[in-house]
């Protein structure tokens, strides 16, 4: 039998590499591409198919090809006792395709083309398991994505004023109040694809998928659409500003650190760690840094990728539970798993050397040396302390110290599976380095007192006490003098956000359908409306019947009533 996840896998790791060297070349002689198929023309608007070609969009489509080869290799072995997994191989395919069209896309139509194509086909994905968590995940994710599709559509009619959908070519000279319209549009469109408060909810929801679809969706297809949605419209971004939407990507970031801190799911817990490091490129992005955006994006694929194929192996080996409380001492049972975990979690807190390190440090000193005031700058330092915190109490709960409840666990390594790990740890290790010193040509020399420079530091060594201490607290403890409950429950369910984006408008809509099912169906309105025209021909028809059985007597009673008429005349 023809194998054809490994097919597929090769075919997409050679153009993933084939993307990446033609994106280093491009980037080295600063050279694009822009095709341009027009379609049809009508008076003087033009709908045509545009491919733009340029480092930015040849290097971002390398690394989800190459994460995405490594993800069907997972998937051949996770996805083995599947009885659908043609299925799910198609679908997934279909994934990757939506987003290279957005990616290589500089026009409205076509962008909309693989932003409805993620939205359509993450929902397929979502409720792949099917029962009816996954359903009501599913419903939220693509009623959440709704909002965003329709803002793209508005923008698009917007552009009619432009007289093309073109929109790089009028980054520089379009209207101011065009571009405003524009662009609070897109960033609309771009909130709730890479949910940032108050679209937040769909996320941790997300979680319902299969693992190595979570691996693709939360590293470089889905949620990192929106960004890059936002680093195209970047020229037009500089010209609004931009203060409230800083605001809501630092909170949004604050408030998924916390959250990871009082969950106990292990998928949802990196897939908060996904929405903190979407704010966190979302709220440089809004000062201004677009390139330091992109470059954390890159990097954050490759090492969240790597978190959730290793999370997965661990589930798989966990007879499929979840719960970091039923782990414990996993380094024992599965050391090389375990190993590209704890790289991969490093790499997230920014571990001096490994990937994430180059950009967020790099970050992290852009913004001091920036112009953002003290609530901001206190915000973003508290939310990286966070990222650390959540990740060693992560580390203690699977890999050391605590020990679980499990006892019957089926404990493999499979080679297959391995061989993804590995590539996913390498590029996890150099791309930081790599891309640095691709992507920036020449060194930014900041000049910072000392505090400042170990600024990052110390936050970072903070963070990491404070997960410790977190990881020790019972479900009974109170913290400041309050029940520790109440703060779990606050503070876990990211701020009541789930609720607000979901019971409550169920509550409302399911009372509006209640009455009106009541009134329409049941009362005045079946009375008034459905049956007032059946009522009325019924009352008709029954008249004429009448008429006919009884024509002489009709005809007889109504010549005496003329004959009576015309005699008082």
């Amino acid at each position: 039998m023809i194998n054809f996840y490994k097919i597929w896998s090769f075919i997409l790791l050679v153009f993933g590499l084939l993307f990446m060297f033609l994106g280093m070349s491009y980037l080295c002689y600063n050279y694009s591409i822009l095709l341009d198929w027009e379609i049809i023309t009508l008076n003087s608007s033009c709908l045509s198919m545009s491919l733009y070609l340029d480092w930015m969009s040849l290097i971002f489509m390398g690394c989800v090809l190459l994460i995405s080869s490594m993800v069907i290799m997972y998937s051949f072995i996770y996805m083995s006792g599947d009885l659908f997994s043609m299925r799910f191989l198609y679908i997934v395919l279909l994934f990757v395709l939506s987003m290279m069209f957005l990616i290589i896309s500089p026009n409205l139509v076509s962008i909309l083309l693989g932003w409805d194509g993620l939205g359509l086909v993450s929902y397929c994905l979502v409720i792949y398991y099917q029962n009816f968590k996954s359903y009501n995940a599913g419903m939220l994710t693509i009623l959440s994505n709704r909002i965003g599709d329709v803002s793209i559509l508005i923008g698009i009619a917007w552009l009619f004023n432009m007289g093309c959908w073109n929109f790089i070519y009028y980054l520089g000279f379009m209207n101011s109040d065009i571009s405003m319209w524009l662009c609070y549009l897109m960033i609309l469109s771009a909130f709730t694809k890479s949910a940032q408060i108050p679209f937040s909810s769909w996320l941790p929801a997300a979680m319902a998928a299969p693992t190595p679809v979570s691996a693709l969706v939360h590293s470089s297809t889905l949620v990192t659409a929106g960004v890059y949605l936002m680093i195209r419209f970047s020229e037009l971004l500089n010209m609004l500003n931009l203060e409230l939407f800083v605001l809501i990507s630092c909170l949004t970031m604050f408030m998924s650190g916390l959250a990871a801190n009082f969950e106990y799911d292990l998928k949802k817990i990196i897939a908060l760690s996904t929405l903190s490091q979407l704010g966190l490129m979302m709220s440089i992005l809004f000062m201004g840094f677009h390139i330091f955006s992109y470059f954390h994006m890159l990097i954050h694929a490759f090492f969240k990728a790597l978190m959730f194929l290793c999370a997965g192996l661990i589930i798989h080996c966990m007879n499929d539970s979840q719960d970091i409380r039923h782990m414990g001492y996993l380094i024992n049972c599965i050391p090389f798993t375990c190993s590209c975990f704890c790289i991969s979690n490093l790499s997230l807190c920014g571990f001096p050397f490994l990937s994430g390190f180059y950009s967020k440090d790099l970050i992290l000193e852009q913004l001091s040396y920036s112009f953002s005031n003290l609530y901001i700058f206190i915000l973003f330092y508290m939310s990286i302390g966070l990222t650390l915190c959540y990740s060693l109490r992560l580390i203690y709960f699977c890999m050391s110290g605590s020990s679980g409840l499990m006892v019957s666990s089926n404990y493999t390594e499979d080679p297959l599976m391995l061989f993804s790990l590995i590539l996913m740890t390498l590029l996890s290790v150099i791309s930081g380095s790599f891309l640095g010193w691709l992507i920036f040509p020449f060194i930014d020399f900041m000049c910072f007192p000392l505090y400042l420079k170990i600024m990052p530091l110390l936050i970072i060594m903070l963070g990491g006490w404070l997960g410790y201490s977190m990881s020790l607290l019972s479900f009974y403890d109170n913290l400041l003098g309050m029940f520790y409950n109440y703060v779990n429950e606050f503070v876990g369910m990211m701020w009541f956000m789930p609720n607000f984006s979901t019971y409550m408008i169920y509550d409302k809509m399911f009372m509006y359908s209640k009455m009106s099912s009541s009134f329409m169906d049941s009362s005045w309105g079946e009375y008034m409306i459905s049956l007032s025209f059946p009522s009325i021909f019924n009352y008709l028809s029954s008249l004429y019947s009448y008429y006919e059985y009884n024509s002489i007597k009709i005809y007889l009673i109504s010549f005496m009533f003329m004959a009576f008429f015309i005699l008082l005349m």
